[in-house]
């Protein structure tokens, strides 16, 4: 299954709406305005809470936290490599690599793609193709996706 993020331009705050195949909404993202450092919450078109995203302060290298129902599940760490950038999920056991400046990169689990991310050019707004493996945690990758996103968007700033 593919999912589809969209960026909303002209919006105070992250605000992201993730699509379904045929373009309906399947997802959003809303993050918070007034904090130190970076959270996000992902919900379904109902208004539940599926995941909240939340970035550790001082810390050497950028970590975040994922939460499900108010337990922490995974914990994103970016590496400290000399070449190109590589990030750990602990929790889940995964690793994420590919070329992050180009939004062009893999969640692994061992050599088992969990997600590919391809960003998609010439559209109003950063828009980036999803693609799950089979039997994945949609949300669980989904939400290691947003931190990679927030990750590369602190490096822009």
């Amino acid at each position: 299954m593919n999912l589809y993020i969209k960026q909303r331009i002209f919006t105070w705050g992250d605000q992201f709406s993730i699509y379904d195949e045929n373009g309906n909404e399947k997802y959003y993202v809303e993050g918070e305005v007034f904090t130190f450092g970076k959270k996000l919450h992902l919900y379904d078109m109902q208004g539940k809470e599926l995941a909240y995203v939340e970035q550790q302060l001082f810390t050497f290298l950028p970590k975040y936290m994922i939460y499900r129902d108010g337990m922490e599940v995974a914990e994103v760490v970016k590496e400290f490599t000399f070449f190109h950038p590589e990030y750990s999920v602990n929790g889940p056991g995964w690793r994420v690599t590919g070329d992050f400046f180009d939004h062009d990169y893999e969640v692994l689990d061992g050599d088992t793609v969990i997600a590919s991310v391809e960003k998609e050019w010439f559209t109003l707004g950063d828009a980036y193709e999803i693609s799950f493996g089979e039997d994945v945690d949609e949300i669980a990758a989904l939400a290691v996706v947003l931190v990679i996103d927030a990750c590369i968007d602190a490096q822009r700033d």
